[in-house]
């Protein structure tokens, strides 16, 4: 059945002014921009828990118009709970609510457990709405539409590895309408896994695609994925000490083509699976003081924590948060991209501490747009762009607004479509630029 709909207007219509903040030189493959935000608050109450680095809560779908899809947390019976659902925004700015319902027709209700119970939402080829969500090695908790304009249902039965303890589910939409889902399965002390999963549009069912990662003593952390225009999927993944750890290491990527059946790495290098940290190709590897840590608490050496992937073409392009052992203690926002046989790292923002939040797009004016959350300060959530002299340049992505996470999808209209939790003041808001 239908929801009710809510019409809400901008919170505030245009950016201020640049703001300028500290950082560092790198390649010069794009211009400056000043693009102008938008941001709106969505009309309804967030839960504080609706925050975490890896999700990909956010989907866009062009139609009449452009629709915006964002997965969220909504508060749940008592303080300790959450109750996801998915706020739809329609090409007028009409919102309405979609809930995930369990078999008794009640909205699902999960503990909250923050940085792992956060959903993920994409849409297929035919309308359907899909979300992975609040699973720390718990067996699967997916919610679909059936059709256009249904409920959203408990469909868990549908998946492989059934029994298994899933975390870190992340998804995206292939251009012929099928869907990608990379997830860590297992909960062992020895050892956790990668595995990328496909849901076939026809035949409206999901299989297992491969292993990507598995290594003894090692934790996988998948961190994004996208699909270019010729179909090949481009996974990005951190491994950890296991059983598991906050501070993750050799920040890795593999690109997949269906058509095939074969794994490479950037360079087009046949890959075996499933990769370990010692085969992977490493975007991110060990530096000095760098250590395999499960000291959640103690460790304060060099790490890896938060990634995220776009495409130029069919060209990888990587922003991620990365701990130096002279950095502070700060993470420090870098880009990276593929040149020859390796990858060339460049700093974007080091002028102190971020949070475990990161974005990237691609765009054709400015190239890359990298999208950072800074731990204090008024507005939090900023946009770097490089100018053709090298040098980065960051200004406000959500003037005015306390967002303290972030996710970002680009639309096919060449849109930045920002997803900004403010988790102090239990608010989510959707801004656009």
């Amino acid at each position: 059945m239908r929801r009710p709909t809510v019409r809400t207007y901008a919170a505030a219509t245009a950016a201020v002014a640049a703001l300028l903040m500290p950082v560092s030189a790198a390649s010069a493959d794009s211009t400056a921009s000043t693009a102008a935000a938008t941001v709106e608050k969505v009309p309804y109450a967030m839960d504080s828990s609706n925050q975490a680095a890896w999700w990909t809560p956010a989907a866009t779908y062009k139609g009449r118009g452009q629709y915006t899809y964002f997965a969220f947390n909504e508060p749940g019976a008592t303080a300790a709970t959450h109750r996801p659902a998915i706020a739809r925004r329609d090409p007028d700015g009409v919102w309405s609510k979609l809930p995930l319902l369990n078999s008794d027709g009640q909205q699902a209700e999960f503990a909250d457990d923050n940085g792992h119970n956060q959903p993920s939402v994409a849409r297929d080829g035919s309308g359907r709405l899909h979300v992975f969500t609040s699973m720390h090695c718990d067996t699967w908790r997916y919610y679909r539409t059936t059709a256009p304009g249904t409920d959203v249902t408990n469909h868990a039965s549908e998946l492989p590895d059934q029994g298994q303890g899933i975390t870190y589910p992340v998804l995206t939409t292939a251009p012929n309408g099928d869907l990608y889902l990379a997830a860590r399965v297992g909960c062992g002390n020895s050892q956790r896994d990668g595995k990328l999963y496909r849901w076939n549009n026809a035949a409206s069912t999901w299989s297992v695609v491969a292993t990507f990662g598995s290594a003894l003593n090692r934790s996988v952390y998948p961190d994004d994925l996208t699909v270019d225009a010729s179909g090949r999927v481009h996974l990005l993944y951190e491994w950890a000490k296991a059983p598991a750890s906050a501070w993750r290491h050799q920040l890795s990527y593999l690109r997949y083509d269906p058509t095939t059946g074969q794994f490479a790495d950037h360079d087009g290098a046949a890959v075996t699976l499933p990769t370990t940290p010692d085969t992977s190709d490493v975007i991110q590897g060990l530096t000095t003081g760098e250590e395999w840590s499960i000291d959640n608490a103690g460790y304060t050496g060099a790490t890896v924590q938060s990634a995220k992937l776009t495409l130029d073409g069919d060209t990888p392009k990587v922003a991620y948060r990365y701990r130096s052992a002279d950095s502070g203690g700060n993470f420090n926002v870098f880009y990276a991209y593929p040149s020859g046989t390796g990858w060339v790292r460049k700093t974007v923002y080091a002028g102190g501490q971020t949070t475990a939040a990161v974005g990237i797009t691609w765009d054709e004016t400015d190239g890359k747009r990298i999208y950072y959350v800074t731990s204090s300060g008024t507005d939090r959530v900023f946009a770097a762009t490089q100018a053709a002299d090298a040098s980065w340049t960051a200004e406000s992505a959500a003037p005015g607004v306390s967002a303290d996470r972030l996710a970002v999808r680009r639309d096919s209209d060449g849109n930045d479509v920002l997803y900004l939790p403010d988790t102090a003041h239990n608010s989510l808001y959707y801004g656009v630029r």
